[in-house]
């Protein structure tokens, strides 16, 4: 029996701003320990198995602006093959998870049918070894066609949930209903029924049932898949559905287009399972989840980064960049980033949500980027602009190089602080050393490489009339990005 992990990577953890960003969001952040979330998510599902069990490459699928941040988090995990699915615009859980079973079905083969294991790139869980041995247990009622979805059993009246209930005593249980987000009042009393559980999000299933019940269910968003995968194109590693063809896709999530159908609908001949996880698992869906699985001093105060408190309880305060202190706080968010501050009440974290909507009315880049922005060949910092000139920090990786480009409305300095740069200006190719410069005019046809083992480091002042990152005519790109 084969089983394909599928990772859904396409999230944008709006609730965990200013932390996560449209173009950065949670998964690719080290929010608990060194790994991302997406590589703890990784590494976990390559570690199910059991005899006579063959793991496959793990299918990603992710939003085709986090291609290279997918990229290099594998890379750096040293997985020697992965597939990565783009989605070329989102359109919720259900269409992810059929371009999956799509993969699986014309790529792997419908007569090896592997199990999908499909988990979130975004969940924290602390005991895989629980994880991996209730996933093995579920890949083996799978294995015979049902739908096996993983339950959590509540400690706490959760309103940010979406609830299973399941009246059933056995151990794989069957599916009553499902339920929405709860009041409080409703959450209470779940959690005193005991016959209601936490949706983890995580599924077990073959690709074969997958396809099935999206068609009986849902058959125009299995028929707009269908039709987007089949023109797809690949290129440096990259699955992509055709573009046009996946915006016409409805938008829907995995629960509405599909499981919610089986539990109401037994007839429809697809079974719906669910076992339990007790794992420590959390979604990390808002600022109070972080602070719930964080470690905490003696008066519940969990803090990150460089941070002093005085007289405060039951506080999150998290520093990415400068020092933070605070006194005499009580239950409050604090999270700091070099462009922008968050401060909640922790209660009311799920709002931080409604500040990216009217940052993202605004216009506000702070919404969607970082100061320091990741690029396939390094990144970059802006650390200061005015309104004619930009300055900022860039990293080239070893061997990496920027695209043959030019600007109609900004000249550019560079001075190299450490590393080797190869630098293309019109018909001229030459090499800086540290401590040396040079001037790119306006409209240059130019391009930076860095041709060293070590990481290249330069200074960029821009000076113009428009500074704007969409001021670029690229000729030629190691990225595919012409």
């Amino acid at each position: 029996m084969k089983i394909l992990p599928v990772i859904m990577s396409g999230g944008a953890g709006t609730r965990l701003w200013p932390l996560s960003r449209t173009l950065y969001p949670k998964q690719f952040l080290a929010i608990s320990g060194r790994e991302t979330l997406f590589q703890q998510a990784v590494d976990r599902v390559l570690k199910v198995g059991g005899q006579g069990v063959e793991v496959l490459q793990p299918c990603i699928v992710a939003n085709d602006e986090h291609r290279f941040l997918c990229l290099d988090q594998i890379r750096e995990m040293n997985v020697s093959k992965a597939v990565v699915i783009l989605e070329p615009v989102g359109r919720n859980t259900a269409p992810a998870l059929t371009l999956a079973a799509l993969y699986a079905r014309d790529e792997v083969g419908m007569e090896v049918d592997p199990v999908l294991v499909v988990v979130p790139a975004d969940q924290m869980i602390l005991d895989i070894q629980a994880f991996t041995d209730t996933v093995s247990k579920a890949v083996d009622v799978a294995k015979d066609g049902s739908i096996v979805i993983l339950g959590i059993k509540p400690d706490r009246p959760e309103t940010g949930y979406g609830y299973i209930h399941s009246a059933d005593p056995s151990a794989v249980k069957r599916v009553d209903s499902f339920v929405e987000k709860p009041g409080r009042s409703t959450a209470e009393k779940y959690l005193e029924d005991g016959s209601y559980f936490w949706n983890s999000g995580i599924f077990v299933l073959r690709a074969s049932i997958w396809l099935k019940a999206l068609s009986a269910f849902r058959r125009d968003i299995f028929d707009a898949t269908e039709a987007a995968w089949k023109g797809r194109a690949q290129d440096n590693g990259f699955i992509r559905p055709q573009l046009d063809a996946f915006s016409l896709i409805p938008p829907e999530s995995i629960d509405y287009a599909v499981i919610e159908h089986c539990a109401k609908t037994p007839s429809a001949g697809l079974t719906l399972k669910m076992l339990t996880m007790d794992a420590g698992w959390s979604d990390l869906g808002a600022w109070d989840a972080v602070w719930r699985s964080s470690e905490k001093d003696e008066k519940q105060n969990a803090t990150h980064g460089d941070v002093i408190l005085d007289s405060s309880s039951n506080t999150l305060v998290y520093a990415s960049h400068r020092l933070v202190t605070a006194v005499g706080l009580e239950n409050i968010v604090i999270v700091e980033t070099p462009d922008a501050v968050l401060v909640a009440d922790k209660d009311r974290s799920q709002g931080v949500k409604a500040i990216v909507e009217a940052l993202n009315v605004k216009v506000r880049p702070e919404s969607k980027l970082h100061r320091r922005v990741h690029r396939p060949w390094g990144w970059y910092d802006s650390i200061d602009s005015g309104s004619r000139f930009q300055v900022k920090r860039i990293l080239v990786k070893p061997k990496a190089t920027l695209s043959l480009q030019k600007h109609y409305h900004r000249a550019e300095h560079w001075i190299v602080v450490s590393g080797t740069a190869e630098v293309t200006c019109e018909d001229r190719v030459f090499q800086l050393n540290e401590n040396q410069s040079t001037y790119i005019p306006i409209g240059h046809v130019h391009r930076l490489s860095n041709p060293g083992t070590i990481p290249l480091e330069i200074i960029e002042v821009q000076s113009g009339t428009y500074l704007g990152e969409d001021d670029i005519v690229r000729f030629d790109d190691t990225y595919g990005r012409v």
